[in-house]
């Protein structure tokens, strides 16, 4: 199956809820294709935009180069041209673009690109980085601005005119000042990706500044919920929103925020609680403990059985 032209990937993108799976392991921490598989399925059966395989919520961070192929080319083959997939890249430059390389040969339809490991840099070094990975791939590719991967409306600019396979831009930062420069300076050149942890938050805000799409990780366990909320945020139908913050995303923001990591623990717990198997998490992450546990399932069941209106 061909890959999406970029401008086509940009496109649909920005057009519908984003959402990365988790990526299942089994007992002894190895990948579990035919859970991940299952659990591809009946995500894309829903009417989401993307999905970002091997992504942050799919640890990333644990994978090896071989293992984002095998995770890429599982989804790609279990989605089978319903929605796009998009892979990972990140490291240093050398193991960013042997990533792009792994992502295209699986058929992955674009690359989010991470920030690279550990070390500060300046922003002709990032900008160097992103034109690296760029001209590696013909396929589509995304900035995740945030941590040590900080762009400034100036280099996205020089990037947008660089490189044509440059074509979105993925908050993770949460500043509103410099969200707004970032789209007034560039307006619709880019897409525009609300990447904060449990975005769900910070949508309805965030759809005034161009950000017309996020990715969701409570799409893993409640896609329902996900979707309609992401439609109500679209549009702009305040009461709903506030409602579904009040009594589903805050109490589930307060476990979630007990322990550094659970924002990806939590979301494997999720689909325990809702019946479905998430697996282990690989360290440095943990498990939630039994009784953040018990506490998600309280939260799951109070507040996500009755649908949004």
């Amino acid at each position: 199956m061909p890959h999406l032209e970029p401008a086509e990937l940009a496109s649909q993108i920005g057009s519908g809820l984003l959402s990365f799976p988790v990526t299942h392991f089994d007992a002894q921490l190895r990948f579990d294709e035919s859970q991940y598989r299952e659990h591809v399925e009946w995500l894309s059966a829903y009417p989401v935009a993307g999905l970002f395989a091997a992504g942050g919520t799919g640890e990333f961070f644990s994978l090896t180069v071989e293992e984002v192929a095998q995770v890429v080319a599982a989804a790609v083959h279990q989605v089978g041209g319903r929605t796009a997939v998009l892979g990972p890249a990140g490291g240093s430059l050398a193991t960013a673009i042997a990533h792009v390389q792994a992502v295209e040969a699986a058929g992955g339809d674009g690359i989010l690109l991470f920030p690279p490991y550990l070390t500060e840099a300046g922003q002709d070094g990032l900008a160097a980085y992103v034109e690296g990975v760029c001209r590696a791939t013909k396929l589509g590719v995304i900035v995740y601005h945030r941590a040590n991967a900080q762009y400034s409306a100036e280099t996205l600019v020089r990037l947008a005119d660089r490189l044509p396979n440059f074509i979105g831009f993925k908050d993770g930062v949460g500043s509103i000042e410099q969200m707004t420069q970032i789209y007034s300076t560039l307006g619709d050149r880019l897409t525009y990706v609300g990447g904060l942890p449990t975005a769900e938050t910070f949508a309805l805000p965030y759809l005034e500044l161009g950000v017309t799409t996020y990715s969701s990780a409570m799409f893993n366990f409640v896609p329902e919920f996900a979707i309609d909320f992401y439609n109500a945020v679209r549009r702009r139908d305040h009461a709903t929103v506030f409602t579904a913050l009040r009594d589903f995303v805050q109490p589930y923001l307060e476990v979630r925020n007990r322990v550094p990591g659970y924002a990806v623990s939590i979301v494997k717990a999720g689909l325990d609680a809702v019946g479905r198997s998430g697996g282990p998490v690989r360290p440095p992450l943990q498990e939630l403990t039994a009784q953040d546990r018990a506490d998600l399932v309280r939260v799951v069941e109070r507040a996500v059985v009755p649908a949004l209106v």
